[in-house]
């Protein structure tokens, strides 16, 4: 059987009436029958229970003027939050145990009140972006629930602060601190509604708004996690370690640690665009389907779409506002900065320096052993299968690359280079004490000298090119047998 709202209010309603009546028919009197009613426990359970349903109608008529009708999520993420409250309030009632009374548990249930309309302003002004239409009534009701939960919070800390001055160390630090935290959540929504705002009002889309959104989020939760820390040491100076304060503080360090963390990977992600990313031609957007899924625009040459490691196009201001928030392809949700596809990038780097330093040795015929095999098959290499000329092309258009190798040939052995029978001779370490007659004869102008000094030209070049060569059958060597899987050199995008 379902039991609605509606019903145990008019419930809590009559029980409070029969209560009422039953003290004025026992006592008569007004001060005595209210007498009554406070030493009676049952009496005071039902009072209580009456204005727990008080302040819940209280709070569906301000959601109704504020926010209207609750989403789906916003009524899901507002009754998680309140359990969990709930439980953080009981443990508050163990630490302060000395100053449990009514007024204390109407300030409990007050702070919780003024907590679940924070959380719907977020909730609310996150959905700004993916709403389709915002009208005029939306802006009224999102200022006016800001400026009134800014007044509510600034005024309730200033009062915790004054009566703590006043009275001396109590269980209003708890709500001061509290309401505090509550205003850095103010100013965060504040600051989220401005920025949707100006985004909003441009033509276009407003590529530095995820990265001021990334930089509040970091500056607001170091100011929660600076508040949370400071609460802590104050109760522990006062009175004991406040337990019901730990998750929350658990919750601002790992979110400030995320906050931290998309900083530093929107960065990289976002000049690894820049860097490795190729810039995708007219002839290759003419031969596919130029949608670009975020912006669900058209891509044309001017807008320098780019090309991700997984295969996939997309515009480079969409790719700049998607690295913001998540470093994964939009279409197949590839780790862009995955250790995959770093340590791919690191063994195609390696063998693409390998093989052109092969091919310069043999005469510009390409290396021979390696092949790149380009497979559209989830088996193996059998099936539709290309072998393309230059090694660096896969990394951008292959869903799934094969390495195929010749049996490694350890080199010939050499033996080493017998020293000089001579030393050699040094130039003069100044000029001034020569003749015209032995500059002129050390220049050497002659045809002998010429041909010496084109010899020993050949020679330089050749050792250069040998040692060039010998570097890169080093990184050769050192990347071709992976430790362990995550280094091997097949990739596909669907087993990152």
């Amino acid at each position: 059987m379902h039991v609605s709202p509606g019903l145990l209010a008019f419930a809590s309603f009559v029980a409070t009436a029969a209560t009422i009546a039953n003290a004025f028919v026992i006592n008569k009197q007004f001060y005595p029958s209210i007498v009554y009613i406070t030493k009676s426990n049952a009496s005071m359970m039902v009072i209580y229970v009456q204005a727990l349903i008080l302040v819940y109608i209280l709070f569906q008529v301000v959601r109704k003027i504020f926010f209207g009708e609750l989403r789906a999520s916003e009524a899901e993420h507002l009754s998680e939050r309140a359990w969990h409250a709930v439980l953080e309030t009981c443990l508050a009632f163990t630490v302060f145990r000395d100053d449990f009374s009514p007024l204390f548990v109407m300030q409990f249930v007050a702070l919780l009140f003024v907590k679940s309309f924070h959380w719907l302003a977020d909730d609310r002004v996150d959905m700004m972006e993916r709403s389709p239409v915002i009208t005029l009534k939306f802006h009224v009701r999102m200022m006016c629930i800001i400026a009134f939960l800014g007044a509510t919070d600034s005024y309730l800390v200033s009062h915790a602060y004054f009566t703590t001055l006043l009275k001396g160390a109590s269980a209003q630090i708890v709500f001061g601190f509290e309401y505090a935290i509550l205003m850095a959540l103010v100013i965060h929504v504040t600051i989220k509604y401005i920025l949707h705002m100006h985004d909003l009002r441009t033509a276009q889309a407003w590529e530095n708004k995820a990265v001021y959104l990334l930089y509040a989020e970091l500056f607001i939760n170091l100011i929660r996690c600076v508040l949370y820390g400071l609460f802590a040491a104050v109760m522990l100076r006062i009175h004991s370690f406040p337990l019901f304060a730990v998750r929350p503080f658990y919750l601002s360090l790992r979110a400030l640690h995320k906050a931290v963390n998309d900083v530093i990977l929107s960065r990289r992600a976002i000049s690894a665009m820049n860097n490795l990313f190729p810039v995708v031609s007219a002839e290759d957007l003419s031969a596919m389907d130029a949608t670009c899924i975020i912006c669900r625009d058209e891509m044309t040459p001017d807008s320098t779409p780019k090309r991700l490691p997984c295969g996939h196009v997309f515009h480079t201001h969409c790719l700049r506002s998607w690295f913001q928030r998540q470093q994964t392809c939009p279409t197949c949700r590839t780790d862009i900065l995955g250790k995959s596809f770093l340590a791919l990038c690191l063994n195609v780097f390696c063998l693409c320096g390998w093989a052109l330093a092969a091919a310069s040795q043999q005469g510009g015929a390409g290396g021979d052993n390696v092949i790149f095999i380009y497979s559209t098959n989830e088996g193996g290499v059998a099936g539709d299968a290309r072998i393309f000329p230059l090694p660096f092309y896969f990394l951008y258009t292959t869903p799934r690359i094969v390495f195929i190798f010749k049996p490694y040939l350890p080199p010939p052995f050499m033996p080493p280079m017998p020293p000089f029978p001579m030393e050699i001779p040094r130039p003069p370490r100044t000029l001034e004490q020569l003749s015209d007659e032995e500059l002129r004869a050390m220049e050497g102008e002659s045809r002998s000298a010429l041909e010496r000094r084109i010899r020993i030209l050949g020679d330089i070049s050749t050792l250069l090119d040998a040692a060039v060569t010998e570097c890169m059958s080093g990184l050769y060597n050192d990347s071709r047998w992976p430790t362990d899987k995550s280094d091997q050199c097949c990739y596909s995008p669907r087993q990152v």
